[in-house]
């Protein structure tokens, strides 16, 4: 998978799509992404500066899963205001290779 190593479990994968929306990897984001609900492309904005993630709760998503939740936290500085995406979002391994399917974002 690209340059980035193959993540052991959902909580892997989340932390290193955490790292590619930081450092600008749109590519390793697409390849992490289920086919099933991954857009054709995905731009992302220069603008918004990813600072931190916390991993809030984990559901499954072990290397012996085939589904997994990760709920976490991840701060940013996007217009020189401080703010937090809060998602939880649900994985599938197939292959042996864990995907982000989508997520939804708790109140």
């Amino acid at each position: 998978m690209d340059a980035h190593h193959t993540p052991e479990t959902a909580e892997a994968l989340m932390r290193s799509r955490f790292a590619a929306f930081r450092d600008g990897d749109a590519a390793w984001l697409l390849a992490s992404w289920h086919p099933s609900t991954r857009p054709a492309d995905l731009e992302l904005d220069e603008d918004v500066r990813w600072r931190g993630l916390q991993i809030v709760d984990t559901v499954a998503g072990a290397a012996s899963d085939d589904t997994g939740i990760v709920e976490f936290r991840a701060t940013y500085v996007a217009d020189g205001a401080h703010g937090v995406l809060h998602e939880r979002s649900r994985f599938v391994r197939e292959d042996g290779r864990w995907f982000y399917v989508d997520g939804d974002f708790p109140e």
